[in-house]
C-alpha cells in the first residue's frame, strides 16, 4: 500500500485545500497539452470529494529556464515549479472542483514562479 503525504494549503479564495500527489507521466498524445508532463495530484476541498487536478510542464517551460540561467531544471526544481502553480491555481480560483483542474506552467512564468522561492 502507498502511503500518501497529505498537505494542507489555505487559499485567497477561502477554501481550506488537502492534496497529494499521485504522480507524473507524459501527457496523452490526444490531450490538447501535449508535449508535456503531467503532474497529477488528488485534491480535496471538504474532506468529502476528492478530484484530481493535473499541472502541465512544457518543453517551452523548461527551455525557457535553461536559456535564461544556463542550465537545465533538475526534476525536484520542476515539481517545486508545478507545486507552486497548483497554489496558485488555489489562490486564483473561485471553485477548484468544478472548474481550473488542468493547470499549466508557461514558459513567461516559470522564472518567477521558481523566484518566489529562491531557485536561480
Amino acid at each position: 500500500m502507498t502511503v500518501r503525504r497529505v498537505k494542507t494549503y489555505t487559499a485567497q479564495t477561502g477554501y481550506v485545500y488537502q492534496y497529494y500527489f499521485v504522480g507524473q507521466r507524459e501527457a496523452l498524445a490526444s490531450d490538447p497539452e501535449s508535449p508535456a508532463t503531467e503532474y497529477i495530484f488528488d485534491v480535496t476541498s471538504d474532506r468529502k470529494t476528492m478530484f484530481a487536478v493535473s499541472v502541465f510542464l512544457r518543453p517551452a517551460a523548461r527551455e525557457a529556464w535553461a536559456s535564461t540561467r544556463g542550465r537545465r531544471l533538475t526534476e525536484p526544481e520542476c515539481y517545486a515549479a508545478v507545486k507552486l502553480r497548483l497554489m496558485q491555481g488555489f489562490d486564483e480560483t473561485p471553485d477548484m472542483l468544478h472548474s481550473g483542474r488542468r493547470l499549466r506552467v508557461e514558459a513567461a512564468e516559470i522564472c518567477d514562479l521558481l523566484g518566489t522561492i529562491g531557485i536561480d
